[in-house]
């Protein structure tokens, strides 16, 4: 089978989307909300700040290691004296591995806490009735400003919507607060609501397994009742030394937890996520790793594949026979529908990565093409993991399965993670626990919102003096 190398312009022109439906998602388009019922909100001050949170250990992926994450705080304040604090958990790896290795670890997170900086001073003295309309009218600018300022004019998007996070979450808290929004159910846009339309009982907690990670504390997983994890793919190495580690990792991992049974799946076996970080350069490779799993008997509890190829190969996903996953390729709206176009039959949603504006936007478009969608982590902070899981909770059901899917791995890695818990407004929520494999969300969950809409006395402290 041949893999198909096509650049974004042929892709486009084959499909007929430059003159059809990709002209109605131009680039960085949000389509504001119906602002007439809204409040006309000024912004008067604005200010921002961070915290250097350390890593147990340095964590690899992309062929770099980050040892801390920065935890940045965007302030926002209205003429009508209301003030309120959004938070991001910066990945500069992530985001845009070129910047990370062409600067020191601080240098990069310098860079993208320049952004949110530049991208605050943008919004003193203007005034919104949507967050989705900020987002819109700041977005190009801030892009424009992190190609300058990293001397990288291909730098990718998402890079720009990673700084944008805190500065996003902070002007949806506003919002809600200035039209006496109380809940995150009332403050989804109309045209968004059929997309986050659900209200599950149960999400489940997806922790990462990385490539270091011992095959028996993935089975202890299981025995804790985790029944959905994360794995890592796309090992150091050539291409044919990556695929022999694959191979051999599956293998082992599903002679080890193969035989495990769960409720929550539609045919009662461990389904399998495998994420490889665009590590595949080829379709072939693929799916040489497609048929070891048929061998072995793992192909049918695959349930997902993430990002197998570098987004810049282009490659049509259309006749690989396991579900793909597109995450960090569809960086807007506009990139999703590609992905879509290309094959791509899921969503990894990231809020806490691509803000919620675009978050939204990109979960509308998958429901539109019925494409699911499912959380996916950036290692970020306790108050984070609810922002995103205000959105799994709002998904419809993932195939297969009945529940919505939630990646979290920060009580993986962060070395104060306590500390952090101790942060949230509602920090002893049983709805903050994972129990089982999954997170039980009651009544109280959906009542308070998770607590993203209530201020965390730790982070507006911060700015105690404006």
């Amino acid at each position: 089978m041949k893999s198909i190398n096509w650049t974004r312009r042929d892709f486009i022109k084959s499909t007929g989307l430059a003159g059809g439906m990709m002209a109605a998602v131009p680039s960085f388009s949000l389509n504001t909300v119906n602002q007439k019922k809204f409040k006309n909100i000024t912004i008067e001050g604005v200010n921002s700040n961070f915290e250097r949170e350390p890593l147990i250990r340095p964590f690899g992926f992309k062929g770099g290691y980050m040892t801390e994450i920065w935890q940045t705080a965007a302030f926002l304040k209205s003429a009508s004296g209301i003030s309120k604090v959004g938070l991001c958990s910066q990945s500069v790896l992530w985001s845009d591995a070129s910047v990370f290795s062409s600067s020191s670890e601080s240098g990069g997170n310098a860079l993208m806490f320049a952004m949110t900086e530049y991208a605050l001073k943008l919004l003193k003295g203007r005034s919104f009735q949507s967050p989705v309309q900020i987002l819109d009218e700041i977005l190009p600018e801030v892009y424009a400003y992190g190609q300058k300022i990293t001397g990288n004019p291909d730098l990718r998007k998402t890079f720009a919507l990673n700084a944008l996070v805190g500065v996003d979450n902070a002007a949806w808290m506003l919002f809600a607060a200035e039209n006496e929004i109380k809940t995150f159910d009332e403050m989804i846009p109309e045209e968004y609501r059929p997309a986050l339309s659900h209200h599950h009982k149960t999400v489940a907690s997806i922790p990462l397994m990385a490539y270091s990670i011992p095959v028996s504390e993935i089975k202890q997983a299981v025995e804790d009742g985790y029944f959905f994890m994360k794995i890592k793919i796309g090992q150091p190495g050539t291409q044919q030394e990556m695929l022999e580690k694959d191979m051999a990792r599956l293998s082992e991992i599903h002679k080890s937890i193969g035989g495990y049974r769960t409720e929550h799946a539609a045919n009662g076996k461990l389904p399998y996520y495998f994420d490889a970080n665009g590590r595949y350069e080829k379709k072939e490779t693929l799916l040489k790793l497609l048929d070891h799993a048929r061998k072995i008997g793992a192909f049918d509890q695959i349930a997902i594949i993430e990002e197998p190829f570098d987004e810049y190969a282009e490659i049509d996903v259309s006749d690989i026979p396991v579900r793909l996953a597109a995450d960090e390729s569809a960086h807007t709206d506009k990139d999703a529908l590609v992905r879509i176009q290309m094959g791509y039959r899921a969503m990894a949603l990231k809020a806490i990565a691509k803000t919620l504006s675009m978050t939204m936007k990109i979960a509308s478009v998958a429901k539109q093409n019925n494409v699911p969608c499912f959380c996916a982590d950036l290692t970020v902070n306790p108050i984070l993991i609810d922002w995103n899981k205000n959105i799994a909770a709002r998904l419809d059901p993932f195939p297969g399965l009945g529940t919505g899917l939630l990646e979290t791995n920060g009580h993986q890695n962060y070395k104060n993670w306590s500390e952090m818990e101790s942060y949230h407004p509602y920090q002893n929520a049983e709805w903050r626990k994972t129990k089982k494999g999954v997170f039980e969300l009651d009544d109280d969950f959906y009542k308070t919102s998770g607590g993203v809409l209530t201020d965390s006395e730790h982070y507006s402290k911060m700015f105690s003096t404006k």
